[in-house]
C-alpha cells in the first residue's frame, strides 16, 4: 500500500486530517496547525486560477506587457478570471508604476 505525506499548502505543517469530498469527488484536508490561514484544501485544483502561484503569475505577467488573452491561454485560466485577479490588485496605473521601479 502506498502512502502520500501531505502538507498543508500554506504552512507546509504535515498534520493534516482527511476532512470528506467536495463537489467534484475529490479528498479535502485540513490543516491541524492553529496559527494556518488556510484551513481547509485539496491536493489537486481543477480551477488553477484560484491558486497563490498563478496570482502571482497574472501580476508578473501584465507588469512584463503580455495581453490578456495570452496570460490566460499560458496559464489555463479563463480570461474572466484573469480580469477579475488585475481588478483586485489595482488600476493599470499601479501597475504601470510597478513596473518602473
Amino acid at each position: 500500500m502506498a502512502t502520500i505525506e501531505v502538507k498543508c499548502p500554506k504552512c507546509r505543517n504535515t498534520q493534516v486530517v482527511k476532512y470528506g469530498i467536495n463537489k467534484q469527488k475529490k479528498q479535502r484536508y485540513l490543516c491541524k496547525n492553529q496559527e494556518c490561514e488556510k484551513e481547509t484544501f485539496i491536493l489537486e485544483y481543477e480551477n488553477l486560477g484560484i491558486l497563490e502561484t498563478t496570482k502571482e503569475q497574472i501580476i508578473e505577467m501584465a507588469i512584463n506587457g503580455s495581453g490578456i488573452r495570452d496570460t490566460a491561454r499560458v496559464l489555463k485560466i479563463s480570461t474572466t478570471t484573469l480580469l477579475n485577479e488585475l481588478k483586485k490588485k489595482g488600476s493599470p496605473e499601479i501597475l504601470l508604476n510597478n513596473r518602473r521601479t
